[in-house]
This record gives C-alpha cells, structure tokens and sequence, in this order.
C-alpha cells in the first residue's frame, strides 16, 4: 500500500473508524447490458445511529487489489446497540487488476474479479474456436 497517496502528519479522526465487516460479495446481476457489479458488506455496528461506509483509497496508479476501507462515522451522542449494517458501492472505476481488498478493523479480505485483469469473458455455455 505505498502507492496510496496520503497526506503527512494528519492527527486520525475522532468521530470516524475502521470497523469489522463479516462479509463481503461483489453482486454482478445477470442481464444485458450488464450494470456495473456491486461491492456488498455487511456486519454489525457497535452503535444504533453509527453512519457505514466503503471508502475507495486513492493510488497514483492501478494497484493489484483496489483497497477499500470499511468506516464507521459517529454522530455526537451514540446510542449504544449492536444493529446489523449492510452497505453496497458500485466499483466502476475501482477496481485493482486482480481485484479488491476489503478491508476493516480486524481483518481483511481480497477478492479476485473475473476480467479485472483484462480477461475477455464469455457467457455461460459458449465456446471457444480452437484449431483443427
């Protein structure tokens, strides 16, 4: 991850973290033309009104895995409960050329794309001319 582009000496937010995940699946619905694939993760908050979110990191250039950050935000008085979250971004644009990483509190977990890296993908049955 040193490619990602940061700003030095910046104190880390108060009010925003990194917080756990328990799964995450990238969604490609199966229609023409197809959409853009979704980013799905969801878990558990520790706080009723904590605010979920997937943040894409910055890179000077096209990483293997495209990090993205699972961060909770915090409004000024929380109300403790731990609610179930699930929370979806569309990865056009952010996508590594293998994949993604998901990445929380605890953990990560990478997860290969078909056609991230410039594969050509067929449909389901077809298939392919070889050489008599």
């Amino acid at each position: 991850m040193a490619e990602q582009n940061q700003a030095p000496d910046l104190p880390p937010a108060q009010t925003s973290r990194l917080i756990d995940f328990e799964r995450a699946d990238v969604i490609s619905l199966m229609i023409y033309p197809p959409p853009p694939p979704l980013l799905v993760v969801s878990g558990r908050k520790p706080f009723a009104n904590m605010k979920v979110t997937l943040n894409p990191l910055r890179y000077v250039r096209q990483p293997e895995y495209w990090g993205i950050e699972v961060v909770g935000c915090m409004p000024p008085i929380g109300q403790p409960a731990i609610i179930p979250y699930v929370v979806e971004l569309d990865l056009t644009g952010i996508t590594g050329t293998m994949g993604i990483e998901v990445i929380g509190a605890s953990h990560t977990e990478r997860i290969e794309l078909a056609g991230a890296a410039g594969e050509t993908e067929q449909p389901a049955g077809a298939v392919e001319d070889t050489p008599a």
